[in-house]
């Protein structure tokens, strides 16, 4: 099979998505993308983004794939972890703390930065609406960001999520307790576990 059939199944593979890093590690060159882009048989969505011509875009994996360092938190987690149904307007990353945050910030992402070990504290793929996987923040993490006063997320918005949190079958309320107590949010985060449990 030659190299661009091979390419073409890795894509369909990946839910009609694939980056030129994902094509390198599995040993293709860059060039294989140019030549598939200009036969029609890909389009290039965003830099280093690659998609089968009827295959839906995935501003997620854009987004990601153009901030590689950036994890994907509170309005934005809570949509992929299904702890909102509100579809985030804006995304919100988190970055290391030596990232220039200008571009994404010129992208209209909203973004802060985070020192280690906060940084990769919760950390865990999540799929996308796409069916594609990115990375961001577990449910337990973002619960107690959520909780905390600086990122202002609406009330409604917080009690939903932990409704819909207490209703799951895999909640992990070590966990829970064990992150908002290195995010300093152990109180807060009482007071919605005594009325909820």
């Amino acid at each position: 099979m030659a190299d661009s059939q091979k390419i073409l199944e890795l894509v369909k593979q990946n839910n009609g998505v694939i980056t030129t890093s994902m094509i390198v590690k599995a040993g293709f060159s860059r060039g294989s993308l140019k030549y598939l882009t200009d036969i029609g048989s890909l389009e290039r969505v965003s830099r280093g983004v690659y998609t089968l011509p009827e295959a839906w875009e995935d501003e997620f994996v854009n987004v990601q794939s153009r901030y590689k360092r950036g994890i994907y938190s509170l309005d934005t987690a809570l949509f992929l972890c299904d702890l909102t149904d509100r579809t985030p307007i804006r995304f919100h990353m988190v970055f290391p703390p030596t990232y220039n945050l200008s571009n994404p910030k010129r992208d209209g992402i909203v973004c802060c930065s985070s020192k280690e070990p906060l940084y990769s504290l919760g950390v865990t793929e999540l799929t996308t609406p796409g069916g594609n996987t990115v990375r961001g923040y577990c449910a337990e993490r973002t619960l107690c960001d959520i909780l905390k006063p600086r990122n202002q997320v609406d009330v409604q918005v917080v009690t939903g999520a932990f409704k819909r949190y207490a209703a799951r079958k895999e909640k992990n309320i070590p966990i829970l307790s064990e992150y908002a107590k290195a995010l300093h949010v152990e109180a807060k985060l009482r007071s919605y576990l005594e009325v909820l449990l």
